[in-house]
């Protein structure tokens, strides 16, 4: 009886074993740039309460991220989201390249633009990423983001480069066959959105004195090898399944922030931009039309900018914007594999920022607002006799030299920059953990303590790879 039972429960551990090294079908990794704990915490305050829940919180499995770079103790976007990418750690700049990679700048071309790609032959080597292994496995797989998608955070799914700012070398790893081609990625990367369309276009002096050097049009190239071109919202939606897909819904950068999206921006394009759910669910649309399943990032890449710039609303407005995606991405999902026994969702950041809670406010207060005490229910003041902000940066631009008191109407209003404690002339990241959560297929083993490197590791047994 006994040795019955043992020879069941080991053919049960190596049926468990088996399965989880290799049950996804598909994956979805979400990468909420510079989202770091309190980011999140006051996000789901701003929308929710203090006892309200994000999305990303309702996911079962959490852990916690360790960010630094190969080189540096707070890393930049590159590296870290490389890491998640490839696991291998590499030098600040640097995508999903070897560790002795150096950073190398891109130049100018003859237009200003940063055009010329300075990345020696021999400067380090290319390193496979996740997307690329699915890709040789089969699988569809696709890269959205609300940045330009050459920014570093796509990037690092799908091209190798010695520095993030070479952007129009970047931008020509995509098309299938056109000089400078990443052929790791076989017939192409199946769906991409986001901005930054003059990467992709000859230069143009007449409207925003950006784009191509060289002369090349990447989007007529991409379409002769069966893409389908979008650049608004009504576009992307009419897309039909069966053909590769990018869609690039800003001319110049990146897209709008989700506080400004449905105005109409100095460009025009704002109202005409998609929302990251709505793109998120498109994504999932057209990949799944692959039998063998898929691989897909998505990035709300705006945050990041809004804490860089000390502009707390629109900061907590995109992460908002982004755990929407991550709803929207569930329900979907749930609609084919309503036990997510094939589906792999991960959610992370790839960094912290020095956004930081300030004072004992009380319950209920509003998170942009300026502190209230907990027992006397007043405005909250410093040593001098002023009022503050809950939410304030380590660092930025706005450090007054004699602080005075601020009142709701100020702080509230969508262009206030809360105050800071050093002054630099941009906010920069944080070098602390930041959080993951993970539901689905292969989920059970994100827990604990990882360094980010590791999330590769556990991204590739996932898909069994």
């Amino acid at each position: 009886m006994k040795r019955t039972l043992l020879a069941a429960a080991l053919a049960l551990s190596f049926a468990n074993a088996a399965q989880a090294a290799g049950e996804a079908k598909n994956i979805i990794f979400f990468l909420g740039d510079g989202m770091g704990p309190s980011t999140i915490t006051a996000s789901r305050i701003y929308k929710y309460g203090e006892d309200g829940s994000l999305a990303m919180d309702k996911l079962e499995r959490t852990a916690r991220v360790k960010t630094y770079s190969n080189d540096a103790q707070t890393t930049d976007s590159a590296p870290s989201m490389a890491a998640y990418m490839t696991g291998v750690k590499m030098n600040n700049e640097v995508i999903s390249m070897s560790a002795n990679t150096v950073a190398t700048n891109p130049g100018k071309d003859a237009n200003g633009n940063l055009g010329v790609n300075n990345c020696a032959a021999g400067n380090g080597s290319t390193v496979a990423t996740i997307l690329e292994l699915a890709k040789a496995k089969g699988k569809a797989v696709g890269s959205i983001t609300t940045t330009e998608l050459t920014h570093a955070t796509p990037a690092a799914t799908f091209s190798h480069i010695c520095n993030r700012n070479a952007q129009y070398a970047i931008a020509a790893q995509l098309v299938p066959g056109g000089a400078g081609y990443n052929a790791a990625l076989l017939d192409g990367v199946d769906v991409l959105m986001g901005g930054g369309r003059n990467h992709f276009t000859p230069f143009d002096a007449a409207s925003n004195k950006a784009g191509r050097a060289d002369g090349r049009n990447l989007l007529s190239e991409m379409a002769a090898k069966g893409y389908v071109v979008a650049a608004n919202k009504t576009e992307m939606n009419a897309a039909a399944a069966g053909k590769k897909f990018i869609g690039l819904y800003s001319s110049k950068s990146h897209l709008e922030y989700e506080l400004d999206r449905s105005a109409t921006p100095p460009l025009g394009e704002g109202a005409s931009q998609p929302s990251l759910a709505e793109m998120t669910v498109k994504a999932m649309d057209l990949l799944a039309q692959n039998k063998d399943g898929y691989f897909l990032m998505v990035e709300g890449g705006r945050i990041d900018h809004a804490l860089h710039g000390t502009n707390a609303k629109r900061a907590l407005t995109d992460t908002i914007a982004f755990d929407d995606a991550i709803k929207a991405a569930l329900d979907k999902a749930k609609l084919s594999d309503p036990t997510l026994a094939n589906t792999l969702i991960v959610v992370t950041a790839d960094h912290d920022h020095t956004l930081a809670f300030n004072g004992y406010a009380k319950r209920g207060n509003p998170i942009l607002d300026i502190n209230r005490g907990y027992k006397d229910k007043l405005p909250s003041k410093d040593a001098d006799g002023n009022s503050y902000t809950t939410l304030v940066f380590g660092n930025g631009p706005n450090r007054p030299n004699t602080r005075a008191s601020l009142d709701s109407a100020t702080v509230l209003a969508d262009n206030y920059l809360q105050e800071t404690g050093v002054r630099l002339a941009s906010e920069t990241h944080g070098g602390g953990d930041v959080k993951l959560f993970a539901t689905g297929a292969g989920a059970k083993p994100f827990k604990g303590t990882l360094d980010n490197t590791k999330v590769f590791s556990l991204l590739k047994s996932a898909f069994g790879l």
